[in-house]
C-alpha cells in the first residue's frame, strides 16, 4: 500500500467487481477492461493535470499485470498522453530478492528493456527490497557482462539456460548499462532520495530526445491555429461584405 492517496483513483470511476460479474470475467480479464473503460476518458485526466500548478512531478500506477498493460491499446493511451505534453519517463520496479542469479537477472533486464523499447520512453530502474536483501550483486552484473558469464560458469550446470543467459548479456548489454538505477526500500524509505535523483537524469535524456518532436509538434499546432484564424478572418470578412450588399 502506498503511503500516499492518489488524486485520480480509477477506483472512483469504474467499479471493478461489477465489471467482473456484468461481463462473467476473471481477475485480470475485469482489470484490463476496467482499464479499457477508464481509457476512453484520460483525455479529461490529462485536462485535469494541465490545470493544475507547481506539480514537480506526476505519478501514474500502472496495474501489476506488465505484459498485458504494455501492448494493450489502453496502456498505450495510458502512456502516450503525458507524453504528449510533458517529459515522461517508465519506472520499473524490480523485485531485488529475485535477481538473485544470473536467470533471474537476465529476465529482468529483458522485460524492463523490453517495455522502453516499446513505449521509446526513457526507464528508471529501482531495485526494491534492499532492507531484505542488498542490490550490490545486481548492479554489478548490470555494470559488468563478464561478471554474469562468472556468475553461470560457476554454477557449473552446463545447461542451456546458461549458454543463453551469457549470450543475452554479451548482445544486451549495451542496452540497459546506462539505465538509470537506484537501490530502495518501500518498507524503510532507505534510497529514495537516490530514486528522486534518477528521473531527472532520464528526464533530461527524454527532453533531449523528445525536443525534435516537441518542436514538429508545436510547429503543426502552430500552423493549425493560423489556419483556423485565417479561416475565421475569412468568414467574418464575407460575412462583413454580405451585410453592406
Amino acid at each position: 500500500m502506498s503511503p500516499n492517496n492518489a488524486n485520480i483513483d480509477i477506483r472512483d470511476t469504474v467499479n471493478y467487481k461489477e465489471v467482473m460479474k456484468q461481463h462473467r470475467l476473471g481477475p485480470n480479464g475485469a482489470i484490463m477492461t476496467s482499464l479499457n473503460l477508464f481509457a476512453t476518458k484520460f483525455h479529461q485526466v490529462i485536462s485535469i493535470l494541465e490545470k493544475k500548478e507547481n506539480l514537480d512531478w506526476i505519478v501514474v500506477d500502472t496495474p501489476g499485470q506488465i505484459e498485458v498493460f504494455t501492448w494493450s491499446a489502453s496502456g498505450q493511451i495510458i502512456i502516450e498522453s503525458p507524453s504528449a505534453t510533458w517529459p515522461t519517463v517508465l519506472l520499473f520496479v524490480a523485485d531485488t530478492t529475485r535477481c538473485t542469479n544470473p536467470q533471474t537477472f537476465m529476465s529482468t533486464m529483458l522485460c524492463s528493456s523490453s517495455i522502453m523499447l516499446k513505449q521509446q520512453i526513457p526507464l528508471v530502474l529501482a531495485f526494491n527490497k534492499t532492507d531484505v536483501m542488498s542490490s550490490d550483486l545486481a548492479v554489478s552484473w548490470m555494470k559488468d557482462p563478464d561478471a554474469v558469464s562468472d556468475a553461470v560458469n560457476s554454477d557449473r550446470d552446463g545447461n542451456y539456460a546458461g549458454s543463453l543467459v551469457q549470450s543475452l548479456s554479451l548482445f544486451t548489454h549495451n542496452f540497459y548499462e546506462k539505465l538509470p538505477f537506484a537501490s530502495v526500500s518501500a518498507a524503510t524509505g532507505r534510497g529514495m532520495e537516490d530514486l528522486e535523483g534518477a528521473p531527472l537524469l532520464a528526464t533530461r535524456q527524454c527532453f533531449e530526445e523528445k525536443r525534435p518532436q516537441l518542436r514538429k509538434r508545436e510547429n503543426e499546432s502552430n500552423e493549425e491555429r493560423a489556419a483556423e484564424s485565417e479561416r475565421m478572418l475569412r468568414e467574418y470578412k464575407k460575412d462583413r461584405e454580405a451585410e453592406t450588399q
